[in-house]
């Protein structure tokens, strides 16, 4: 489906965003549609303020930089108030009951819950329960659809289309390629996946995201970068640390200049950042002039605003 052909309705019926796994074509480029709607009043100094009097609350397991930046200035922006709840597994385990603090914190005017390194189990569990407020997964091991959605629209902003584009995802096959690989087969895109036996995407993930295309999966980067329109990499160590050997097995997997010299001619780069510089990608890529990185993270912020304006009621 072409997206430029798709005409919006800016509503959605679903409440909650926990995985792209489970969001229809239509429903992406919905989001994507608010995303530019949101970056073009953005830039022209437009008022948004439609959440007014609606509280967002965050449960976050891990720390953030970006993501808990962009979400409370975006949460501003749209009129309404942010505000963070403590989170520790240890209050779980100790008998907090996931219904009743979703049942309760709705009684507060709470419009969405917005949660970060949350199990996806446990996330099943808040949306089963959920009748009041959307719950919205900004990350965690398994998926990460915030990033995905921001990266679509920035490819779609950057190269004018979606669908009969090439991307290809190069490096660790955690979270970040999980989403990008499943929201690029729903757009229409041609997806090619480099990752090492020993760190490739979970086996059901990909299944599943090879019911609506073909995915080209290999442990040869060279050979998923050559005619990409897109080249994508993620950190290593984020919230992670690995070890020297395990280094060493995603060495050559590195975004540098010679894998870019495979990609089609005007390609971009892309990264959700933090990066680490000569580890996963090189400065002279990630600092030049087919990196798209600062516009990612720019449109975080307009995605995250797309999301919370269709899925609060």
């Amino acid at each position: 489906m072409d997206i430029n052909r798709y005409s919006p309705s800016y509503v959605l019926t679903r409440r909650h965003l926990t995985k792209l796994a489970d969001c229809t074509t239509e429903e992406i480029f919905e989001f994507l549609y608010a995303t530019k709607a949101m970056k073009s009043k953005f830039i022209a100094h437009e008022s948004t303020a439609i959440l007014q009097g609606v509280t967002v609350a965050l449960l976050f397991g891990d720390t953030s930089l970006r993501t808990r930046s962009a979400i409370e200035i975006g949460v501003r922006q749209l009129g309404g108030v942010c505000v963070n709840l403590p989170y520790s597994g240890k209050d779980m385990r100790a008998g907090e009951n996931i219904k009743d603090i979703v049942n309760v914190i709705s009684r507060y005017g709470v419009g969405a819950l917005i949660t970060r390194g949350i199990p996806q189990k446990d996330l099943d569990e808040y949306c089963a329960v959920s009748s009041e407020i959307s719950i919205i997964n900004s990350t965690n091991d398994d998926f990460i659809p915030m990033q995905a959605l921001c990266d679509l629209y920035t490819v779609w902003e950057k190269r004018g289309r979606l669908e009969g584009l090439k991307i290809a995802y190069v490096g660790k096959g955690g979270n970040n390629a999980t989403s990008l690989i499943m929201g690029a087969i729903k757009c229409g895109m041609e997806v090619a996946l480099a990752t090492p036996s020993q760190f490739p995407v979970k086996r059901e993930h990909l299944l599943h995201a090879e019911q609506y295309g073909n995915i080209f999966v290999t442990e040869n980067p060279a050979e998923a970068v050559r005619g990409a329109d897109v080249v994508y990499t993620d950190s290593y160590e984020y919230h992670t640390s690995i070890s020297a050997t395990e280094r060493e097995i995603l060495k050559p997997y590195q975004v540098n200049n010679g894998l870019m010299t495979l990609a089609d001619h005007g390609a971009i780069f892309m990264h959700s950042l933090p990066a680490s510089r000569g580890i996963e990608v090189t400065a002279d890529v990630i600092d030049g002039k087919s990196s798209v990185v600062l516009e990612q993270g720019e449109n975080k912020l307009h995605t995250i605003k797309a999301i919370l304006a269709l899925l609060i009621k």
